[in-house]
Parts: structure tokens; C-alpha cells; sequence
């Protein structure tokens, strides 16, 4: 089972060095969007008076993404906060808010949060939207996963069609169903000698 968090969750995040020194905390996340996955996050320091930094952590210097930090190897791999911030092509404030379409042009819902997966893959995995058209008004939020392409259309983020089919209403549940959407998705081996009819040409 794949562990998922929440974009949000991340904000105000220790980030610890393997050593077990904090050294600050996540102030934001950043998005490639063509990548789909965290190109890394802006820092801030730690405690209620500390403000932004002018240090990033790009992504490739994080250890992994655990439950209560981000863990790096050293202080060594934060660096200035231009080599993160311009190397993503939309960042979490332009993430949020924007509306999701499938790739047949519906519209399914609007951003609310963006779905990660925990560890050292930083991918993004689907996104937390407010559903249009639900008639209960007390399940208003969905989960949804993203194609195996992170497609940017404007500022709206398209979806495969399919993907509505594996909507869910809380982020436990949501875990299985992006397994159940990556299976579906996945294509299988034919073998191109084999004609359709199940014969050798």
C-alpha cells in the first residue's frame, strides 16, 4: 500500500539532517508540473518570530518524506531559493484553485489540495477538489487520481475520463483506489507476431 499525504501537511514541516539536527522548516511546495513531482520546497525558520529564508531544498536533496519530517543527509544540500523556485512551472499557490477538466473536456471539480506520495518519489499522485455537482452538500471534497502525464491546459489540470471512475471521498480510501487506477491503466503485453483472431500470421 502507497503512503499519501497531503501538500498542505507538509507546510511548517521540520526538515531534519540524518544526524537528527533541525535546520528549518517547509514554507512552501513547489510543482513541476511537466515532471508531475515536488521539484522541492522554500524554507522558513524555525519558531513563531522566524521568517522565509533565502534557502530552498531542492527535491533531490531530500532523504525521503516521513510522518513528522522531511529528512536530508546534510545542511549541505539546501541551496539559494532561485535553483527551486524557477526550475518548477507551477508552484503550489498556482496549483490551488485551479479547476480540473478530464481530457474529454468535463468539468470535474477545482483544486484544493494536491496528493503526494510519501517517501522519496515525490510524485504527484492525484489531487484533493471540491466536486461539482455533488447533491450532498457534506461530501463536497473528492480525491482524484492524475494519468500517468501531468497534462496543464491553461490553468486547469486535465485528468483522464477514466480517473472519475476511482473518485474518492477521504484520503485512506483514495491509496487503493490509485492502485485500482494504476492497474487499469496499465496496458498489457501483446505479442505484435500474434494477429488479433489469436493465430500466428
Amino acid at each position: 500500500m502507497i503512503t499519501l499525504i497531503l501538500a498542505s501537511e507538509l507546510t511548517k514541516r521540520v526538515v531534519v539532517t540524518l544526524s537528527g539536527d533541525a535546520v528549518a522548516q517547509v514554507r512552501d511546495t513547489v510543482f513541476d508540473a511537466q515532471a508531475g513531482r515536488i521539484s522541492g520546497f522554500t524554507l522558513s525558520g524555525r519558531g513563531l518570530l522566524a521568517g522565509p529564508l533565502k534557502k530552498s531544498l531542492p527535491f533531490s536533496g531530500v532523504h525521503a518524506i516521513g510522518p513528522s519530517a522531511v529528512m536530508i543527509p546534510s545542511e549541505a544540500v539546501v541551496e539559494e531559493s532561485d535553483v527551486v523556485v524557477g526550475a518548477g512551472d507551477a508552484d503550489r499557490g498556482q496549483v490551488i484553485g485551479a479547476p480540473v477538466l478530464t481530457d474529454h473536456g468535463t468539468a470535474v471539480g477545482t483544486v484544493l489540495d494536491v496528493v503526494i506520495e510519501a517517501g522519496t518519489s515525490g510524485r504527484v499522485i492525484g489531487f484533493e477538489m471540491a466536486s461539482n455537482g455533488n447533491p450532498d452538500h457534506r461530501k463536497r471534497k473528492a480525491f482524484v487520481p492524475r494519468g500517468e502525464t501531468l497534462a496543464v491546459s491553461g490553468r486547469a489540470l486535465v485528468v483522464p475520463a477514466h480517473a472519475r471512475r476511482f473518485i474518492a471521498d477521504d484520503l485512506p480510501s483514495f491509496g487503493a483506489q490509485v492502485e485500482a487506477f494504476r492497474a487499469h491503466t496499465v496496458q498489457p503485453y501483446t505479442d505484435p507476431s500474434v494477429s488479433a483472431e489469436g493465430g500466428r500470421p
